[in-house]
């Protein structure tokens, strides 16, 4: 059982930067992909990036690679996505998730996640 827990989403203004963390309680000695994902009101859930286990291999969507980053504390089982020069079209609920991969491997597929955060609202607005 995988549980994931995000924290760090609030209200903030265009140009203003904020850290999302994810928390994850999982089995000793297992290994996972995770992954952070926003949905907008009234769109679908959007890939955003995917780091592994290990902290040692990421992937950035295109559309946000350059002000969003992932990495992850191995010490405390957390993600972690740094997100730089927030728009008002950041706004949206971030999710992380979480799926059994070994442990350098990264998931951008999002049915390939198994387990999800609850979310924390992002909301940028002057």
């Amino acid at each position: 059982q995988v549980q994931l827990v995000e924290s760090g989403g609030g209200l903030v203004q265009p140009g203003d930067s904020l850290r999302l963390s994810c928390a994850a309680s999982v089995r000793t000695g297992s290994s996972y992909a995770m992954g952070w994902f926003r949905q907008a009101p009234g769109q679908e859930r959007e890939f955003l990036a995917s780091i592994s286990w290990s902290g040692t291999t990421t992937y950035h969507a295109p559309s946000v690679k350059g002000r969003f980053t992932a990495s992850k504390d191995n010490a405390r089982n957390t993600v972690y996505l740094q997100m730089n020069n927030l728009k008002p079209e950041d706004t949206a609920v971030y999710y992380c998730a979480a799926t059994p991969r070994a442990i350098h491997t990264v998931v951008v597929i999002m049915t390939q996640y198994d387990y999800w955060g609850q979310g924390t609202q992002v909301t940028v607005s002057s």
